[in-house]
């Protein structure tokens, strides 16, 4: 065959067709002696003579591509398939006959076994270098997407279907090999490579989802080890997940969107799922999938805010796009390090040096990442224990709050390795001695962890642990028992370096004693050491004289350094612990030991702190303010040492008396005279607070509005509610009586509780015992809410205001917010158990119905309460104007906004208060601005969910324009009242600007579906199926945009007629009109990409345009002439008679308002551009609605410029004066008029 050009024409062409005959009837016997058909094809194509073909006469090349496309479109054997894509690499082809055999070659994958896949991709590959690059990656990532969505089907379908037509661990394995051979492919011709990423970027314009699958997110990770397509695919990948999500927010924001589009999978699933295929040694994806994590982690982790906090938020409440993606990022790593042993190092190295590098900002994700990583495997960990320790050498130049969480998250490893713990201590030991306050602070914390995890022998096994540990911890401690023993040792060590730290600064000491109950709870065996050290501290502050007043020597818990006044003992927190401390040794430890007889001296410690904390209230009761030497002539300003010490000390005593008010009634079993001695500590505390709220009212120095946190705890705080407001057991009454005579007392116990909540809202804990412990904040923010929403539905503040008139809020107003505070608190911390919460608020106590209280549903229990709520405010609105209490309404309507978030919006009681509330709006007219403004707020939020607004807006609109008139005086508008809450007072600035806020989201979502359908139309002209059937079914879609819009343009038609006041709403009117163009050229854009495929465009687009013609434009270019009108006006006005200031600011304004005009300009002619456009390629006439624009160019008016000519001579005659009477007389005028 090596002369095969030396052989005739006809001669080749009957070889030719004897070959392709035999293919096409299956005829071959092996297929070797395929190996001569390129040959022979070659030949042919060099033959420049007329050959005869068939019934014609075509030249060699021609006869060719004939023969090949015979061969194409004929049956190929299975078998033959890979030889025959093999054959043609070595026949000259031209870019069409590519196209054929690599169709051929694609249609044949879904008939072979999925073992001969590969080396058929293989030989595709290497044919796509002649060209077809781009259909070769098409049909491969097509073919797998749809294997793969068939295969998940058949998984997640019927367990009983016994064809499954691939067993997963095989498919997973051909995909990997496909995707290494695709890889490779690129890696040699880097053309492939940008066909892919650029095949993949087209799909993401209109949809992220479209082209994207679990295969082709697992290849273009696979690229990312190309180094010069690494960061473009990184950034593709990253660019789609914030996509995703950000589509996922708007569609769950709006009911309309969600009727028009089909839900759908999302990248971040697909990812996911790609994660969890890669164990079929798919080690390949794993560097991409890690490098995709900590990018997401980096970008869009929590940022830094002005004052150095951050704004963190629990996961539930993270509806933000940025925080799912850096959650996706955090869930890509913690899955890899779960799969693949050989990258565990690297993820926890990288995690750790971002732990250690970035203390300055906020990286609270990554120390969850790691905490995730330890709990999931701390044995795994032990070969990685040398980054550990190597992190541990940085504690003490990291901030506080990043060490305690980075050694709670390693903790479990510390209980495994004893190498890493004593690495620690060593650590811990020389932080506790370094100049820094807070490598000081990080000991004491490092050092309580340790205490609090490491059982002694004989602990109380805790049932309130804190911390649980999963089944894969590994608790070793709980085997031997020298274990133990070894941790006593140790413990004891550990206390013996805290005591050191009681002769430390104040911060330092503050943390012990707040940590010191934790290590109690955890540790029962250290009660002693802890208890003893306690006392002995607190004996150093303690008069023991028995009838010398004050009890506690002041003086020597302040440090005087100089000038510099410090606090050196937070005495208040010394005695807070200890009477938390005493309270669960006496509650826990003692009924344990009642049957052993225990050593006297042991127990000696608890008595004597008993008789000290009796002695210090008996004193503290009788003391007065003078023997502090805090009385009203006292010296409390902050400028003097005199004053800062006066302070200090306010401060201490104040605590003091709030933690024996707590140490009372613990120890009091509801008798009188311990309820009378509460009384008395906190008139203490209330003349205190008094003078120092008087003293800096008059300062005005900020101390007015810093309060210090109280020193009561969240569980006291809940029981003394309750006993102040449900307690009606008949043997507490007359000792509960004391205590309720004293309005203020209630009120102060009601304000704590505020405080509390406030303070979970903040930190996500709140001070003082268990504060750290979700379980105990969340049964006693329950206990509160109850007490709270009890006190507050059964006492309206109408009730108790009418009574006394007390300067402050009311008791049940206080209640309210408190209300108010929780509702939102629980559903940012604790969504999971909204049922039980609601369940806990039921005020109906009977066993019985426990049971079948627990199918009833979220929606039923929040109505209930809904309903108690609305009563209230419809209450408020019936009261007369004056009487109309504001604060209560806000909180009202903020506590139903928040509750309504809890109602399924296809449930009936969603329906019935979004009617409620639209009742309200509209047969109740107040001129409160703020309440109309949450009140419109709600029903928006609530109209979202279920439909679009749009009618709403148009009703409204033409409220506003019946309220604030028509630009032309002489026009009488009539006035609508679909709405009452819109009034002359609230039309303008307030709830105009609600209305347009809410258009421009309707805008939006009408942009993200034109958007989408742009992207469908461009991807089906792509595959070149774009048949009039095609695109049928967007029409719905088409029909509510064109419904929507023109809606709107109703809205605006309204609007831009309405004398707006000049401020935000000319401004945010003009944007939003310049908005509406923008979208309407969109969608005009949209069908000049569709009208030949469709056939012209539809009648309701036709009437669109003409609304828009007649209603709209001419409209816009009045309403700009007088924006400007009114800027001048205002310019001849205010240059005479005005301060230079006053001018200046004025002109500022009108610069701001008139800046948007320009724009709204350009885009109504770029509409109207797109329209003849539109109308050429359509031939339909849709100009013939529009008006000619308004020229808005130069003119020289001659007889005006006469009479400034002459006035201008007048002027300097006259030195000015009759210019100034001529614009006096003049403009004021045309003002008036135009008011």
């Amino acid at each position: 065959m090596l002369e095969a050009h030396h052989f005739p024409g006809p001669l080749l062409v009957e070889l030719a067709n004897e070959f392709i005959s035999a293919v096409r009837e299956g005829s071959l016997v092996n297929g070797k002696s395929l190996e001569l058909l390129p040959i022979i094809l070659t030949a042919l194509a060099t033959k420049k003579e007329n050959l005869a073909y068939g019934k014609g006469v075509l030249s060699g090349e021609e006869c060719k591509k004939q023969l090949i496309n015979t061969l194409c479109s004929g049956r190929w054997d299975q078998q033959y398939v890979i030889q025959l894509t093999s054959m043609f690499k070595d026949v000259p082809l031209t870019a069409e006959e590519v196209e054929f055999v690599v169709e051929k070659a694609l249609s044949m994958f879904s008939k072979m076994n999925l073992q001969e896949i590969p080396p058929l991709v293989y030989q595709l590959l290497v044919l796509s270098s002649k060209g077809s690059r781009k259909s070769v990656l098409e049909g491969i990532i097509a073919f797998f997407s749809a294997l793969d969505k068939q295969h998940n089907e058949e998984q997640s379908g019927d367990e009983l279907l016994d064809v499954v037509t691939v067993p997963s661990g095989e498919l997973r394995h051909v995909e990997g090999t496909i995707i290494l051979h695709i890889v490779f492919a690129i890696k040699l011709d880097y053309e492939l490579g940008r066909e892919l990423v650029k095949h993949l970027k087209v799909g993401q314009q209109g949809d992220s989802n479209n082209n994207l699958s679990p295969f082709s997110i697992a290849l273009l990770l696979s690229v990312t080890r190309i180094q010069r397509f690494q960061d473009q695919v990184l950034d593709l990948l990253k660019t789609s997940v914030v996509k995703s999500f950000k589509d996922l927010q708007l569609l769950q924001g709006s009911k309309f969107l969600q009727n028009l589009v089909p839900h759908r999978s999302y990248v971040s699933t697909m990812i996911l799922e790609v994660v969890k295929n890669s164990v079929h040694s798919w080690d390949h994806v794993t560097q991409g999938l890690v490098e995709l994590g900590f990018i997401l982690m980096d970008s869009y982790g929590p940022k830094k805010v002005l004052d150095g906090k951050t704004i963190e938020t629990s996961p539930s409440l993270s509806r933000m796009p940025n925080q799912h993606a850096c959650k996706l990022g955090a869930n890509i790593l913690l899955e890899t390090f779960k799969i693949h042993e050989m990258i565990r190092q690297e993820i926890l190295e990288q995690v750790l040096n971002r732990v250690v590098t970035r203390a300055s900002s906020p990286i609270s994700h990554f120390l969850d990442l790691l905490s995730n990583i330890v709990m999931y495997a701390p044995l795994v960990l032990q070969s990685c224990s040398s980054k550990v320790t190597e992190a541990f050498d940085y504690l003490s130049f990291l901030p506080l709050q990043t060490v305690q969480r980075l050694l709670k998250a390693v903790q479990p490893l510390l209980k495994v390795s004893m190498s890493m713990r004593d690495c620690l201590i060593l650590v811990l030991r020389k932080a506790m001695f370094a100049n820094q306050l807070d490598a000081r602070k990080s000991a004491v914390a490092g050092f309580l962890l340790l205490l609090k995890n490491f059982k002694v022998l004989g602990s109380l096994s805790s049932s309130q642990c804190s911390q649980s540990l999963s089944v894969s911890q590994v608790h070793v401690d709980v085997h031997s028992h020298y274990n133990s023993v070894a941790n006593e040792t140790f413990c004891l060590e550990i206390m013996d370096s805290l005591r050191r730290c009681l002769s430390q600064q104040a911060d330092v000491r503050l943390m012990l004693y707040e940590g010191f109950y934790d290590v109690l709870r955890r540790n029962s065996q250290l009660a002693n050491s802890v208890m003893q050290t306690l006392l002995s501290q607190l004996k150093q502050f303690y008069e023991p004289k028995p009838d010398l007043l004050p009890p506690l020597k002041l003086e020597a818990c302040i440090l005087t350094q100089g000038d510099k006044i410090s606090l050196q003992e937070p005495l208040d927190y010394l005695l807070c612990c200890i009477q938390h401390c005493l309270a669960w040794y006496k509650n826990t430890v003692i009924p344990l030991q009642q049957g052993e007889e225990e050593e006297e001296e042991e127990e000696a410690f608890y008595e004597d702190l008993d008789d000290i904390l009796e002695s210090i209230t008996n004193r503290m009761i009788k003391s007065e303010l003078e023997d502090f030497e805090l009385d009203k002539s006292a010296d409390f300003s902050q400028s003097t040492s005199i004053g800062i010490k006066n302070n200090i000390c306010a401060f201490l005593v104040m605590g003091v008396c709030e933690v024996l008010i707590e140490y009372n009634f613990s120890i009091s079993s509801f008798s009188k005279n311990r309820f009378e001695d509460i009384l008395s500590l906190f008139m203490c505390y209330k003349k205190l607070s008094d003078i120092l709220n008087e003293k800096a009212g008059k300062a005005k120095t900020k101390m007015a509005n810093k309060t210090s946190d109280s020193l009561l705890s969240m569980k006291f705080v809940s029981s003394l509610l309750t006993a102040l407001f449900r307690d009606s057991i008949q043997s507490h009454q007359e000792s509960l009586s004391v205590l309720r005579s004293s309005n203020e007392f209630m009120r102060y116990a009601v304000n704590v509780a505020l405080q509390k909540v406030q303070q979970l809202k903040e930190t996500g804990h709140v001070s003082g015992p268990d504060g750290q412990n979700p379980e105990k904040i969340f049964q006693n923010l329950c206990d509160i809410t109850r007490v709270l929403l009890w006190r507050y539905t059964s006492i309206p503040t109408s009730v108790e205001e009418s009574g006394k008139k007390e300067k402050g809020k009311s008791i049940s107003l206080l209640c309210l917010e408190g209300l108010q505070k929780i509702f939102s608190a629980v559903q940012q911390f604790y969504q999971p158990k909204i049922q039980q919460f609601l369940r806990a608020l039921d005020v109906t106590d009977k066993e019985g119905e426990e049971r079948e209280d627990a199918d009833v549903s979220v929606t039923q229990r929040t109505a209930f309460q809904i309903r108690q709520f609305q009563r209230s405010l419809l209450n408020l609105l019936s009261s007369q104007e004056e009487d109309f209490n504001s604060k209560e309404a806000l909180l009202l309507v903020t506590v139903l906004t928040s509750l309504s978030k809890l109602l399924e919006p296809s449930s009936p009681q969603f329906v019935q208060m979004l009617s409620w509330t639209s009742k309200i709006c509209k047969e109740n007219s107040r001129e409160d601005a703020l309440f109309c403004k949450s009140l419109m707020n709600l029903l928006f939020s609530l109209h979202v969910s279920y439909k679009s607004p749009v009618i709403l807006l148009r009703d409204l609109s033409q409220d506003i324009h019946g309220h604030l008139g028509d630009i032309d005086q002489d026009v009488e508008v009539e006035k609508t009242n679909h709405f009452a809450i819109v009034n002359l007072r609230t039309a303008a600035p307030t709830v105009c600007l609600l209305v347009l806020s809410q258009a421009e989201k309707v805008l939006e979502e009408v942009d993200w579906l034109i958007t989408k359908l742009k992207g469908q139309v461009s991807q089906e002209t792509l595959s070149e199926e774009a048949s009039s059937q095609a695109t049928l079914p967007n029409q719905p879609v088409e029909k509510a945009i064109i419904m929507q819009l023109g809606t709107l343009l109703t809205f605006f038609h309204e609007l831009v007629q309405t004398a707006l006041p000049s401020g935000s709403c000319v401004d945010t009117l003009l944007k939003d009109l310049c908005k509406m163009y923008t979208t309407l050229t969109a969608l005009v854009r949209y069908y000049l990409q569709v009208c030949q495929s469709s056939g012209g465009i539809p009648k309701n687009m036709e009437k669109l345009v003409k609304l828009s013609g007649s209603h709209l434009t001419p409209l816009c270019y009045s309403f700009i002439s007088y924006v400007q009108n009114k800027s001048k006006s205002l310019n001849y006005t205010g240059e005479k008679k005005e301060k230079p200031a006053a001018v200046a600011t004025a002109m500022a304004r009108v610069l701001r308002e008139t800046k948007p005009i320009p724009n709204l300009i350009f885009a109504i002619e770029q509409y109207e551009k797109f329209l003849i456009h539109l109308s050429k390629k359509s031939k339909v006439n849709l100009m013939q609605h529009m008006k000619l624009s308004t020229s808005r160019d130069f003119k020289i008016k001659g007889n005006i410029l006469d009479m400034v000519l002459r006035e201008d001579g007048e002027d300097e005659n006259e030195e000015g004066t009759a210019s100034e009477h001529g614009g006096q007389n003049k403009e004021p005028a045309k003002k008036k008029r135009k008011k």
